[in-house]
Order: structure tokens, then C-alpha cells, then sequence
């Protein structure tokens, strides 16, 4: 399947389900060594109750099924996880050029320290690293690091 094949569209209460799914798929491949502070269940419940309903969730589709899933909230790009089989294809770049097209003034996000594939991705979209934190203000108590991205 061609990358112009996935379409990235909002998300609406049916994709929550499959949302969280990708969520899921996406955290225990590329964050084996990284503590869940929730159940499979209570993420589900996130996204179906809070996440998918009242923040700005975007979806990216292929072949009729969820493989991608970003959540602007604010400035903040708060979630971006792609299905593991999907990586790589470029879904993650067009998210970001979404993300910066809807937030032109800039964005920041947050990214665990251990999680070097998506620093070095963020990197690669103009983001800076620009404060590191020993992880106690998280739900997951892992070491993280603020990125941030302003216009040029």
C-alpha cells in the first residue's frame, strides 16, 4: 500500500476503540523497559470517555483500520503512535506537518529520555530539546525530556 493510500482524517467516537488498540500495539513495542502507571482497560476507557471525545484526535487509515493515532491538546502534540508494522512509512511525518499546520505559532511535547527513535524523530521535525526531568512528575516515574518546535 502506498503512503498516499492512508488517509488522515479526525477522529470520531467509533475509532476509539481501535485508537486505543494502536496505543497499545504502539507503547509495548517502542517501550518494553517503561512502566504502565494503567491497565489495558482503564487506557481503553481514556480514550473511549476523554481522549477520542474532547481533544483534538486525529486518526491515520489504511485498508479500512486505524494504524496511526495523533492528539493535539493546545500546543501540546500529546500522543503520537503508530502501529508497529506501519513505522516507517512516513504516516508520523505527515502528523507532524498536520500538527504544524494546525499550530503554526509552535508546539511542544513530552518524550521519555529512554525513547531515542521518536527523540531523534521529533529532532529531525525542528524540535529542541529543551528541559530533561528525572521522571517523578509522571504517572510512569521514567525519565523524560520536553521538546519543543517554534516557526523560523
Amino acid at each position: 500500500m502506498s503512503i498516499n493510500e492512508v488517509v488522515i482524517r479526525r477522529a470520531d467516537g467509533s475509532d476509539a476503540s481501535a485508537v486505543a488498540e494502536v496505543w497499545l500495539r504502539s507503547y509495548a513495542a517502542a517501550l518494553p523497559t517503561v512502566r504502565r502507571a494503567h491497565t489495558d482497560e482503564q487506557v481503553r476507557d481514556w480514550f473511549r470517555h476523554v481522549v477520542v471525545p474532547s481533544c483534538g484526535t486525529w486518526v491515520a487509515a489504511a485498508e479500512g483500520s486505524v494504524v496511526g493515532m495523533m492528539v493535539l491538546d493546545d500546543d501540546h502534540l500529546d500522543q503520537l503512535y503508530l502501529d508497529p508494522p506501519w513505522r516507517g512509512r512516513g504516516i508520523g511525518d505527515r502528523f507532524v506537518a498536520l500538527a504544524k499546520e494546525l499550530r503554526p505559532g509552535g508546539l511542544e511535547l513530552w518524550t521519555f529520555q529512554v525513547n531515542g527513535p521518536a527523540r531523534r524523530f521529533y529532532g529531525r521535525h525542528g524540535f529542541v530539546e529543551v528541559e530533561r526531568t528525572d521522571g517523578r512528575d509522571n504517572e510512569e516515574r521514567e525519565p523524560d525530556v520536553r521538546c519543543v518546535w517554534r516557526p523560523v
